[in-house]
């Protein structure tokens, strides 16, 4: 009788777990909330994979990679794909180690954000770097394939439509926000063609920090989400006002979800502007979202694109590895 219970506990057990984990329906947005499919409040706090192309080429790209994520308290893993290793590696063979990598998320209960990684001006093609060109053709391209793909895919709860939009870097055009809008909302209409389920997450200008255009001139669209990248540099301390003029306000309104932020100290390696600070900033983002309801993933998971949270393939945190595992587990107790 005792062993018909352990196993009837275990089966109950199981069950909630799979009802609180990527597995179990789609997402929403609700005012300005993520909501799950049982609609209770959701915030997404988790971890920035590099690009799942670099991973596989270094022998990564695996389950442990996946688990280790889970167990430092992720509840969402961001998958940052790039043009130019898409193409290098194919977008079969990549779609492939993408496939197996959402198995993998859902195994260990983990919602996916699928990331658009480009930097720089899709309205005039003019980028920061060439991993990120692109055209508009293959943005609308890469939305469809994903789109079509995961149409039946709750796992992969957001479509982060390009990752940092600017029009502040030499050479890279201009670009007004009711163009940038317009352009978005065409994506949206295409993502939305074969996935009306989707969340979509739009970005300002700035590199993706900048969202003061929203309070005059929405998405206007229905289940979006916006996207910030609050580093510590972009701004000086005290940083609360600041965050709350340039993107927190916000969350008054929609769902607000910072796709990057992390630090690391200005003599490890890999610092740059404008990560450079130390767990003082952690402590004040986090305690910032607390406040606004602020979901976010920390750039990023890997021993070589900075801010590092990770100094080898054991998984051995680096200094803002140790501040955000220890917050990311805190709230998974």
């Amino acid at each position: 009788m005792k062993r018909f219970f352990l196993a009837a506990a275990a089966v109950l057990l199981a069950a909630l777990t799979l009802s609180c984990s990527s597995d179990g329906g789609w997402v929403k947005v609700k005012g300005n909330q993520f909501v799950d499919p049982q609609g209770k409040e959701i915030v997404f706090r988790g971890l920035c994979f590099s690009d799942p192309v670099k991973l596989v080429r270094e022998g990564q790209w695996n389950e442990r990679y996946f688990a280790a994520a889970a167990d430092w308290g992720a509840n969402v893993v961001r998958f940052a794909v790039h043009p130019a290793n898409l193409n290098s590696l194919g977008w079969e063979e990549t779609f492939r180690a993408m496939d197996q990598g959402i198995e993998w998320a859902k195994k260990h209960g983990l919602y996916v954000i699928m990331d658009w990684h480009s930097i720089g001006n899709l309205k005039d093609e003019l980028y920061t770097s060439p991993m990120y060109n692109t055209t508009k053709a293959e943005t609308f391209r890469f939305w469809r394939t994903v789109a079509q793909r995961y149409k039946d895919e709750p796992a992969v709860a957001l479509y982060e439509l390009f990752n940092e939009p600017t029009v502040t870097a030499e050479g890279v055009g201009t670009c007004t926000w009711p163009e940038w809008k317009a352009l978005q909302e065409q994506i949206i209409d295409t993502v939305r063609a074969y996935n009306p389920k989707a969340v979509c997450l739009c970005a300002g200008f700035n590199w993706a920090y900048d969202l003061t255009p929203v309070a005059e001139a929405p998405v206007a669209r229905e289940n979006v989400a916006y996207v910030s990248h609050p580093y510590p540099m972009k701004r000086e301390q005290p940083w609360e006002a600041q965050w709350e003029q340039d993107f927190g306000f916000v969350a008054d309104t929609y769902p607000v979800i910072c796709t990057e932020i992390g630090f690391c100290l200005a003599d490890e390696p890999g610092a740059h502007i404008p990560v450079m600070s130390t767990e003082v900033y952690g402590e004040h983002i986090t305690r910032y979202f607390e406040e606004k309801g602020i979901s976010f993933t920390v750039w990023c998971f890997d021993t070589s694109w900075a801010p590092m949270l990770i100094s080898d393939w054991d998984f051995t945190p680096t200094t803002q590895g140790r501040f955000f595992k220890a917050y990311l587990q805190g709230k998974k107790r």
